[in-house]
């Protein structure tokens, strides 16, 4: 009797599914040993990996950055492949765009003497945070601040982290006085307001919609590579191509999408009769939309955290029996954020009045009056108030980016491009405010911007994502990190098939989660984790 070769069924083709498949596949003797296939949802591969075009631009809707060259794994795969250097423009090819010009809401532009000094101050508390080199006087006040903030306090969050040291800051100014050139704008208000730009900055990154809700502890074992962040010149999706094109054709089933999987654990095995006569024997039964259903020896789940959330909500029947308490546990108190971009084309009738060249847009920080005050302009939509700045995707590029992150990302997806289009020229004009326009000290400039394409991203409401990337929330720990990745059942368990339901993607990272060589190192675990339960060679 020909025994049969362990059947392995990969669920979801983004960068952790690739990966597992890549290593699976081409690691000496795999091909003889195991049955492999992958099984994506959507139409496409990358799952949060996005390359497209917007207006004869580059641009990425997901994953944009490498976060740190030295050591990372996807820096080692671009450049290997020559996807570093592109004749054609890419999304942020001048890196982070400098000198920004910082203007406050009703038009005014700031002093450098202004912006820096609050600038330097939250730039301090967040490297202390993250157990970044900060100078003495720095180290000696965040740790007062700490300090305050422990008082009473048994979960310490960034956000509050942050807003007691801000208390801090603005404690020692009395000046309650206008700034010269800045309307009815305080210093203090304006010290405020800067450092909640920053606060906003801060949520696009760890997708915490509310920093509050951001565990501090856990902000100090997250794990940054080493040297600058870059860009990918010929797009993210060329990486995962990459780790796809190792694949036989066929391989990667795409339109498959999982509606339910059962497997079986130590309970539910002893309550089971086995397979009839003549029919697979498998411990995992995955059942598909279109009503097809496939048995396996090994599924590596990589789908997101927000989707695991919702397979175990109330009324889902995603896994059955349903997962330990354990792992539902700690899927329920990881943070998973909303993070979307937004695109707009400059229309080809911004020109220079007098030179008739097409206007140069800045690099717009903007800073916006508190919810409580009574100086906020109506018209300026509340969905954008969160969003920090705007700026070109490179250089002189007729294309702007603007980043929104919680509740003000998950807004902006239900909005029609019009009311996108409106929400922006709006606010822009109060920032940007023509020569004509009445208003005492404006920032003067004689152009009047006009937008004509726009490009919104949608994770959150896509049913394959419903998010971003995760975050260590409040009330949860890293060690729920460790909890998601365990796979089910145990090598020890020996009342059932082992190494069933395994785990990967980012959120399952302990030190890179959120990231994409995070999701690439999980995917790396998971299939050495097989091939030493099947005694291959790991390289």
């Amino acid at each position: 009797m020909v025994s049969k070769k362990p059947r392995i069924v990969i669920i979801g083709a983004g960068m952790a599914g690739l990966t597992a498949a890549n290593k699976l596949y081409t690691t000496a003797n795999s091909k003889q040993l195991f049955e492999l296939s992958v099984v994506e949802g959507g139409a496409r591969i990358g799952g949060r990996i996005n390359t497209s075009e917007f207006c004869g631009d580059r641009i990425e809707e997901g994953a944009t950055w490498i976060h740190g060259i030295g050591d990372s794994p996807i820096h080692e795969i671009a450049q290997e492949k020559g996807l570093l250097h592109s004749q054609e423009p890419w999304e942020c090819m001048d890196g982070i765009l400098e000198d920004p010009v910082t203007i406050a809401e009703g038009g005014y532009e700031l002093n450098k003497s202004l912006v820096e000094p609050i600038s330097s101050f939250f730039k301090n508390l967040m490297d202390f945070v993250q157990e970044k080199p900060v100078d003495e006087d720095g180290v000696l006040v965040c740790c007062e601040v700490l300090k305050r903030c422990k008082l009473g306090s048994e979960n310490l969050s960034v956000g509050s982290f942050l807003r007691q040291g801000l208390e801090s800051y603005l404690g020692l100014l009395n000046d309650q006085k206008g700034v010269n050139g800045a309307g009815n704008w305080s210093r203090k208000s304006l010290e405020e307001a800067i450092f909640g730009m920053h606060e906003g900055i801060q949520r696009t990154y760890t997708s915490a919609g509310d920093l509050r809700n951001l565990d501090y502890v856990a902000e100090k074992e997250y794990v940054m590579f080493p040297g600058e962040e870059i860009t990918i010149a010929k797009g993210y999706s060329r990486v995962i191509e990459s780790l796809a094109s190792a694949l036989p054709v066929g391989m990667i089933q795409l339109n498959r999408k999982v509606s339910k999987i059962e497997w079986r654990s130590a309970h539910s095995e002893r309550e089971l009769s086995h397979m009839e006569n003549g029919h697979e024997n498998r411990p995992v039964k995955l059942h598909f939309c279109d009503g097809s259903i496939v048995q396996a020896d090994h599924v590596i789940i990589t789908v997101s955290l927000g989707v695991l959330k919702h397979g175990i909500c109330q009324g889902s029947d995603l896994f059955n029996p349903p997962l330990p308490s354990l792992k539902t546990q700690a899927i329920s108190k990881l943070g998973y954020g909303v993070v979307n971009k937004v695109f707009l084309e400059l229309s080809p009738s911004n020109c220079d009045q007098e030179t008739n060249n097409p206007t140069k847009f800045p690099f717009l920080q903007m800073v916006f009056h508190p919810p409580d005050s009574e100086l906020r302009k109506p018209k300026i939509p509340q969905w954008i108030r969160k969003t920090s700045f705007i700026c070109p995707i490179y250089n002189n590029s007729r294309v702007l980016l603007s980043w929104f992150a919680g509740e003000e990302a998950l807004a902006l997806e239900s909005l029609t491009d019009d009311e996108i289009l409106n929400g922006f020229s709006t606010t822009i004009s109060n920032f940007l405010p023509t020569k004509s326009q009445p208003q005492k000290n404006p920032n003067p400039n004689p152009n009047q911007f006009e937008y004509s394409k726009v490009l919104r991203t949608q994770w959150g409401t896509n049913p394959l994502f419903l998010g971003s990337y995760s975050y260590v929330a409040v009330g949860s720990s890293i060690d729920d990190i460790d909890t998601l990745a365990e796979p089910l059942p145990q090598i020890t368990n020996l009342e059932s098939p082992p190494l069933q339901l395994l785990f990967a993607g980012e959120a399952t990272h302990r030190t890179h989660y959120s990231t994409t060589h995070g999701a690439y190192y999980s995917g790396l675990r998971e299939a050495n984790r097989l091939l030493e339960h099947y005694n291959c060679l790991v390289v």
